[in-house]
């Protein structure tokens, strides 16, 4: 894990994903096939983080291409750990021909939020990814089952906070289709990603790939987190 707060952008999702993105990351969490993504953008993914020194995370969903992971599914616990592991494992073997490995798991969308509400399904995320890449970072919410089936298991936990979205009291994000859900000024973003790391809840700030303007944003969080680490040496 690395030793400030770092960020995090979810990526592979979309065919006209810039560069610079990656550039901007220290962890790429990239799509494996459940929400979006195939071999040919998991490859470019992998070797784009080559290319900027970003560590390679998994980005593993329900098993819902059609409605793009953001729907919870009913599925037993070991169906969906049985999916997990194998879109996980997919994209590590395509890492291990790059000469790589995936070292961040973050489950995407419908499941995060499921996995920090339900032990079940919690279990069937951390049990996924561990058999498919052993000693993986778990990235998920604070609180909640996600955290607790790390430790159980064992495994590194990055507590993560976002700067490009909204969220509610409880520390669930505020619905996509609701007022002010987005944060999608680089500045207001920016300032969010201080807030966060200053208050020291979160090893990792979020920006997600498919925000509007995301490459400014992720690009102004960047540079305020990389600053806020220079000043605590």
């Amino acid at each position: 894990m690395l030793a400030h707060v770092w960020l995090n952008v979810d990526l592979a999702e979309r065919p006209d994903e810039p560069e610079e993105l990656y550039a901007c990351a220290h962890v790429a969490n990239v799509a494996c096939g459940g929400h979006a993504g195939d071999d040919s953008s998991m490859r470019r993914a992998i070797a784009l983080c080559a290319a900027h020194g970003t560590a390679l995370g998994a980005h593993p969903s329900y098993p819902d291409r059609q409605g793009f992971g953001r729907r919870r599914l009913a599925i037993a616990p070991d169906d969906l750990r049985r999916s997990l592991g194998e879109q996980c494992a997919r994209l590590a073997a395509l890492a291990r021909e790059a000469g790589t490995a995936v070292t961040f798991v973050k489950p995407h969308g419908a499941l995060y939020h499921a996995g920090r509400d339900d032990d079940a399904t919690a279990e069937a995320i951390v049990l996924g990814a561990r058999e498919a890449l052993g000693d993986a970072t778990i990235v998920g919410p604070p609180r909640g089952a996600l955290a607790r089936a790390a430790a159980r298991a064992m495994l590194a936990f990055a507590r993560e906070g976002f700067a490009d979205r909204a969220t509610r009291e409880d520390g669930s994000l505020v619905p996509r289709g609701e007022p002010g859900a987005l944060v999608i000024d680089p500045s207001a973003a920016a300032a969010r990603a201080a807030s966060l790391a200053a208050a020291g809840d979160v090893d990792t700030i979020c920006v997600h790939g498919d925000t509007p303007g995301a490459v400014a944003v992720a690009r102004a969080v960047r540079r305020t987190l990389d600053s806020l680490a220079g000043a605590g040496r």
